[in-house]
């Protein structure tokens, strides 16, 4: 399975999203667009990409480029492989 679909699904299964999960594409946005998606959700939705991909991130690495789109979140995970 790709990054990006691996992502999608971190997503569904972090925020509860269900169905509506099908609807995410790259460019589907996250912060400010998902009612769902909002500070305690990244913490989870972090945990769920570590424990997923077996990476880990710091802090220092995050901003709100990294959360900006399902697309911009995936391309991180993908340079944290």
């Amino acid at each position: 399975m790709d990054t990006l679909n691996s992502v999608k699904k971190v997503l569904r299964d972090a925020l509860g999203l269900g169905d509506r999960a099908g609807a995410l594409n790259a460019s589907s946005g996250l912060l400010g667009s998902l009612p769902e998606f909002d500070s305690m959700a990244v913490v989870n939705v972090l945990a769920a990409l570590e424990d997923e991909f077996g990476i880990s991130v710091n802090d220092d690495e995050l901003s709100a480029d990294v959360f900006a789109t399902v697309g911009s979140l995936a391309e991180f995970v993908a340079r944290k492989l």
